[in-house]
Formats: C-alpha cells, sequence, structure tokens
C-alpha cells in the first residue's frame, strides 16, 4: 500500500512547491533582491523577460543609457532606459505626479531603483517607483548621486 501511495505524495508536494515558487515569484509583494547583488537582480530579471513575467517586485541598478520624453498622457512619467549590468534594458517610467522628478540626471549616469517590473518586448517596464498615496501597493524608489525620489 505504502509504495503506491508514496509515489502520489511525492508528486502532490512538489506541486505545491512548484506553485508556492511561482506565486512568490509573481507577487508585487515579494521580497526584493538584496541590494549589491546585481548579478542576482540582473538574472531574475532576464528569466522574467524570457518567460514574460510581470507584477514582479524588483531591486536593481544599472547605467542610464537613454533619456527619453516624459509621457504626459494621463498621469505625468519621466521615462528613460536604463541597461544592467547584463546588457538588459528596462524602461523606467517614474510618475512625477506622486513622486519629485529625478533632478539633473544624464545619460551614463548609474542610478538605483525598486518598483514592479512588467514584461515587454523590449526588455520591459519598471514602475511603481514612488509611494501609493492609498497605501495599497508597495512603495517603490529612484536612487541618483545620494538622493532617493519617491
Amino acid at each position: 500500500m505504502l509504495k503506491k501511495i508514496l509515489p502520489i505524495v511525492i508528486v502532490v508536494a512538489g506541486g505545491l512547491l512548484l506553485a508556492q515558487r511561482e506565486h512568490w515569484f509573481n507577487s508585487p509583494t515579494a521580497a526584493p533582491v538584496v541590494a549589491g547583488r546585481e548579478s542576482t537582480t540582473d538574472a531574475i530579471l532576464a528569466r522574467a523577460f524570457e518567460e514574460q513575467k510581470s507584477n514582479l517586485q524588483i531591486e536593481g541598478r544599472g547605467v542610464v543609457a537613454k533619456i527619453l520624453r516624459d509621457d504626459n498622457d494621463g498621469s505625468r512619467h519621466q521615462r528613460f532606459l536604463v541597461r544592467l549590468n547584463s546588457g538588459q534594458t528596462l524602461l523606467i517610467a517614474h510618475n512625477v505626479d506622486l513622486a519629485p522628478r529625478v533632478a539633473d540626471l544624464h545619460e551614463g549616469d548609474a542610478i538605483a531603483f525598486y518598483g514592479e517590473y512588467e514584461w515587454n518586448n523590449k526588455g520591459g517596464v519598471v514602475h511603481w517607483t514612488h509611494r501609493d498615496p492609498s497605501g495599497r501597493h508597495v512603495a517603490g524608489w529612484l536612487e541618483h548621486a545620494g538622493q532617493r525620489y519617491q
């Protein structure tokens, strides 16, 4: 009897562990990657891009690759591209109706971020880099030249 039940128990336990891991990976309230572990962050973001994952709360850093025009449709967003050490680029969409604009930002500047990753076919977008006035979403931020913007 045990020989028949044991394989079923193993399969069910494995399925539960996988489901739990996938829930963590997709949860916007997942624990952030510890600062200073850029290679880990880069690997997580590469995997999220490859698997077309979204709603991933992530902390990372990179270099400003290109400053884009603000998006002024609806809530205003300061937009720029960040290149990670891995070479992947991310669009940062920072809501300047809810947080201060990142001052004196230039291509080549180092920037750290904490926000929500959303997949797109160009590398992904990080948004929610600010506090949520209603307190329902994890607060994000950007850091540039020793100043935190949220």
